[in-house]
């Protein structure tokens, strides 16, 4: 009965991507890449999750994020002392901050050096010409996929801000689009603490391809040849010790930040559920979301028994972010760590990895803005259809993965 449903969501939510547009003559010259792409979803959610090959290969990216992890926590243990011990308690029960935030700032500094030696740009090229074959999409936002895979939402902007201000809208708009349907491998790490790592992986990688599927059919559109082109982003000079200091700074502010919103979105929701319990006899905010968000949640897949708690913790993601969301997986949860059945815990964490949320539209817009102020307004403008369109794509992924578990 899953089978069914899941393919009856599938339908709905490409429909509901194309519904915007209704370029049918577009439609018929994505079409082949469209199928092709949702094909390939399949055939990689299958080798990720079903396979020993996956299995063993997510299991060694799991063990090594782990030992990254457990390297961040002696920076740790050196810096706040008894606050947090790593060794003695391994399974990371402490502070949530120094347990899952602070590795952000050795994860951040690898990726530095890995883009000193020059190694992440020649991923980020290959990776992204097989994927522009592969999509028919252009060679820049081809990159700039992959790109933002990598390096993260805002950072990618600057990689491209020579030709950021000639971009006109629909370009600038897939480009926001694949920023917010990804996620940075900076913060990899804090979500495999909280989320089964499989899906994780999982998420990432479909995706990558869900975003190009529904900028197919929600902002259509050719590139002249000409046009087609991507220059590599010269690289600052700077001498190694210059640049490592850079980049851990920079996973420091991301590790604050994220800090600052749990602090700021937990709090108000906390707010915002109490108020709502006051006045509806105990029914909270999350209540409310949970029951609109519950024929969603049926639509990929998950049991119709647990369609309002998944739909919780979804729109939970949606209104704040995806920390907050994943936090119910956790200790940390107020009320104790959610358990669910295989495939909604499937379905739900796989819909968790992305930044598909409100906050995402300043962050993107910010960062745009701040290299070209006119893109920067030009993707605040069109910043609603931007999470809307990224948020398919996590129904996409998670439905995916809900038809094969």
């Amino acid at each position: 009965m899953h089978v069914i449903v899941g393919v009856f969501g599938l339908v709905v939510f490409l429909l509901l991507a194309f519904l915007p547009t209704r370029d049918f003559g577009m439609l018929k010259k994505k079409a082949p890449y469209i199928v092709g792409m949702i094909a390939i979803q399949f055939v990689l959610g299958l080798i990720m999750l079903k396979t020993p090959v996956g299995k063993n290969v997510i299991d060694w990216l799991s063990r090594g994020f782990k030992n990254l992890l457990g390297y961040a926590h002696e920076g740790s243990s050196f810096v706040f002392g008894g606050l947090v011990d790593y060794k003695t308690d391994p399974d990371g029960t402490g502070p949530f901050f120094m347990n899952v935030l602070l590795p952000i700032i050795v994860i951040s500094s690898l990726i530095g050096i890995l883009q000193f030696i020059r190694l992440l740009p020649q991923i980020i090229k290959y990776l992204g010409l097989v994927l522009s074959k592969v999509t028919g999409m252009p060679k820049l936002e081809s990159f700039n996929a992959v790109s933002s895979a990598i390096i993260g939402q805002s950072e990618n902007f600057i990689a491209i801000k020579k030709i950021l201000p000639t971009l006109p809208p629909n370009r600038l708009y897939t480009l926001s689009a694949s920023a917010m349907s990804t996620v940075s491998m900076s913060i990899v790490g804090s979500y495999m603490v909280m989320i089964q790592p499989r899906y994780v992986v999982a998420a990432i990688v479909l995706n990558l391809f869900g975003a190009f599927i529904v900028v197919s059919l929600l902002n259509p559109y050719e590139v002249a040849p000409e046009d087609d082109v991507f220059a590599a982003p010269e690289q600052k000079k700077q001498s190694f010790f210059e640049m490592l200091g850079e980049y851990i700074l920079d996973g420091a502010k991301v590790a604050l930040t994220v800090a600052a919103m749990l602090i700021g979105f937990v709090a108000l929701l906390a707010l915002v559920n109490g108020v709502f319990a006051a006045i509806f006899g105990g029914t909270t905010f999350q209540d409310v979301l949970g029951h609109v968000f519950a024929p969603l949640a049926w639509l990929t897949g998950v049991p119709w028994s647990e369609c309002v708690q998944a739909g919780q913790i979804m729109a939970t993601k949606l209104v704040s972010n995806e920390f907050v969301a994943m936090l119910s997986f956790t200790s940390q949860n107020p009320g104790g760590a959610v358990v669910m059945s295989e495939r909604a815990t499937a379905i739900v964490q796989t819909f968790l990895v992305s930044f598909a949320n409100f906050s995402s539209i300043g962050i993107i817009a910010g960062a745009a803005k701040s290299l070209a102020p006119e893109q920067g307004d030009q993707i605040a403008k069109f910043g609603l259809k931007l999470l809307y369109g990224a948020t398919l794509v996590s129904f996409i992924s998670a439905t995916v993965v809900g038809l094969i578990s």
